[in-house]
């Protein structure tokens, strides 16, 4: 069961958190996380960038929504709504829409800021949005993660979310990371829930 882990980041928050959220996936029996990225766009909103990145995971292709069992989106925040690399992206998958590619598969959202209540949770519903438009069933984080209640940076209901700081170099602290990873348990179980219950 392949679980599409897929962000955009630009200065590597959004990625660590990624990394975590991969981890948490593969904590589950019979998951694998599926780590993809998309590329930057230019000021004209077209995309500019090599086919294939230098570094870090490869780039989204439409056959990773297909072939996923569950989708997890992450964005940095950008006035309180998701990047337009993300969106750019997203707005791509008319197809997927019109054929229902993503119904009735798990999804979940996580997103990074430089500022505590820059935008957080504005963020992550922004990335709700086109994913109820596909018919997915969205995963929270319930207030029975101990690290939701405790923490002092990130993490809402909503989804897993990192403060960085102003100049973003606060790292991830003990409570993102662990909520992250259990954003990636939970649509990893979910999804395999799903599959079994179709199966039977």
């Amino acid at each position: 069961m392949d679980i599409l882990v897929l962000y955009y980041s630009l200065h590597g928050h959004t990625a660590d958190m990624a990394r975590h959220i991969a981890r948490g996936v593969e904590e589950i029996d019979g998951a694998v996380a599926r780590v993809r990225t998309v590329p930057p766009v230019s000021a004209g909103l077209e995309q500019n960038s090599p086919p294939v990145p230098e570094i870090g995971p490869p780039y989204a292709r439409k056959e990773d929504l297909h072939q996923c069992g569950g989708l997890i989106l992450g964005s940095p925040t950008r006035f309180g709504n998701m990047s337009a690399a993300l969106k750019y992206f997203i707005d791509g998958t008319a197809a997927e829409w019109y054929s229902g590619t993503l119904e009735g598969k798990p999804a979940a959202v996580f997103t990074s800021t430089a500022s505590l209540h820059g935008g957080q949770e504005t963020t992550l519903l922004s990335m709700m949005l086109p994913l109820l438009h596909h018919g997915m069933f969205l995963v929270g984080l319930p207030y029975s993660e101990a690290a939701l209640i405790r923490t002092r940076g990130g993490g809402t209901p909503y989804g897993a979310s990192h403060f960085a700081a102003w100049e973003g170099d606060r790292e991830l602290d003990a409570d993102e990371s662990n909520l992250s990873r259990a954003l990636g348990r939970r649509v990893a179980r979910l999804a395999l829930q799903l599959t079994s219950e179709d199966a039977g």
